[in-house]
């Protein structure tokens, strides 16, 4: 790992060098360079650490500390090893992590950086072609209790298999530079950093995220592939917008976004802003993937989510729950939960509760989680129809539609707006574009909405955060 610090012309080769047509400010953020031979070494001293520790397959290592390039090692070194990694936030209240590390039951906890030095300095050992597992990640909580997601340790042929489908479906390659938007204990981004090292490429790591610092890594180091959630696109934008302008973009073949809508003006703006054919979409959660939809197939189908991944089948059943037949390979649990795993599955095929609809050619187009749902005077309105034609209106920025309970309609529907428009405008648009069961009945401008850690707004704590309901 190398470290730079920005304000370091001579040593990135600054803006004037690379990027004459782009004149962002330098900022003091460090950026952390992970190159692939370095990692690899790592890895095999991680490895053999835990081996001397007395760590053995199907054990689990619960790692909070922030990104870097130990960390990225642990976590690769574990899995090659047959050891699975906890990856959780560093920054978990108290209560919080003493709950998840009760619950996942840890043979080492590596939670400061002496631990893991420790690790780095252990002696070199092989190491498994590919991971031998997936990472165990909690969800985020968005609607309810946290459970972790549990894939157990594959045997050769299952793990080769996990790793070549990611490996094909994105086309990771040797000269990738990724860069790393949202915090690695989040499943896709420690995905995306996992396969890029482990075909040879360089994972950048800006630290937490930042518009404006970010505008300047774009510049400086010229990733080539990067994942991210629409709500930082979003602010990318606006940094953008207030200062100086967008870097070059040329050099991404990838830019993949998924975790919540996008809403059709911020879409069309990213597949304008970079370069053909690089903007992908995808539908997935932590328990598994379902869909990938390229720039061209949105363009023609807006507000799809693609179609199945190679080697998934979708099918939405009488309910509207959308289900998705995996292969044996990507089969989970839910971490000592065998109840709710068995409410996930039917055969080989697993739910997370969302519900939308397939049209005739495949492809799939969400309505929303079935826990967001909200029956207002008897109709069932899922948020996120209503929040997509809101998000059009000039003047949001953003907007989150939620239920709060009412003696008269059982739940009233709401809104929350980010943005210039008034509840008065908002009502308006509404009213002549949504029947009346999906007009919100009151609208709440605010500054900003609460959050988890990758940016997905936080819909159970809507009714509490503006004042209209205890905190869940």
């Amino acid at each position: 790992m190398v470290q730079y610090p920005l304000n370091l012309r001579t040593t990135l080769g600054g803006d004037s060098e690379r990027n004459p047509s782009w004149r962002g400010g330098y900022l003091s953020t460090m950026v952390a360079i992970v190159t692939a031979p370095d990692n690899e070494a790592m890895q095999r001293r991680v490895a053999g650490a835990l081996t001397a520790a007395g760590l053995a397959t199907g054990d689990r290592v619960a790692l909070l500390v922030a990104p870097s390039a130990g960390l990225l090692a642990t976590v690769l070194g574990s899995l090659r090893r047959g050891i699975i990694p906890v990856v959780l936030d560093p920054a978990l209240p108290a209560a919080e992590r003493a709950e998840l590390l009760a619950d996942c039951q840890p043979a080492l906890v590596v939670d400061d950086e002496a631990t893991l030095g420790r690790l780095l300095a252990g002696r070199e050992v092989d190491l498994a072609p590919v991971p031998l597992g997936r990472p165990m990640h909690y969800t985020s909580g968005t609607t309810g209790r946290r459970k972790g997601v549990w894939s157990g340790v594959l045997d050769s042929d299952a793990a080769r298999a996990l790793f070549d489908e990611e490996i094909a479906l994105w086309d990771f390659a040797g000269d990738d530079r990724h860069l790393v938007f949202s915090p690695l204990y989040h499943s896709a981004p420690l995905r995306f950093a996992m396969c890029t090292l482990l075909r040879g490429g360089t994972v950048i790591l800006p630290g937490r995220f930042d518009p404006s610092a970010m505008l300047d890594v774009i510049a400086r180091h010229r990733p080539t592939t990067a994942f991210c959630v629409p709500t930082q696109l979003r602010r990318i934008f606006a940094a953008a917008d207030a200062g100086p302008g967008l870097p070059p973009l040329t050099d991404f073949r990838l830019l993949a976004h998924a975790g919540e809508p996008c809403p059709y003006p911020l879409k069309q703006r990213v597949v304008d802003a970079f370069p053909p054919g690089s903007v992908y979409e995808f539908y997935g959660s932590t328990e598994g993937q379902f869909t990938a939809c390229s720039e061209a197939e949105w363009s023609t189908r807006p507000g799809s989510v693609g179609r199945a991944r190679p080697g998934r089948t979708l099918r939405v059943d009488s309910d509207g729950v959308i289900w998705c037949r995996v292969p044996a390979h990507a089969r989970f649990s839910y971490w000592g939960d065998p109840v709710k795993t068995a409410a996930a599955w039917r055969g080989d095929e697993f739910t997370v509760g969302d519900v939308g609809r397939l049209d005739s050619d495949g492809y799939l187009y969400l309505d929303g989680r079935r826990d967001d749902l909200v029956i207002t005077g008897g109709v069932n309105v899922y948020p996120r129809e209503v929040e997509l034609v809101l998000a059009e209106c000039p003047g949001v920025e953003e907007v989150a539609v939620f239920g709060v309970d009412d003696e008269r309609w059982g739940q009233r529907l709401c809104a929350a707006v980010v943005g210039s428009a008034s509840a008065e405008h908002l009502d308006g648009y509404g009213r002549e574009r949504l029947t009346p069961a999906r007009r919100p009945k009151d609208y709440y401008v605010v500054s900003d909405l609460p959050r988890t850690g990758t940016g997905k707004i936080r819909r159970l704590d809507l009714p509490g955060f503006l004042g209209l309901a205890p905190p869940a």
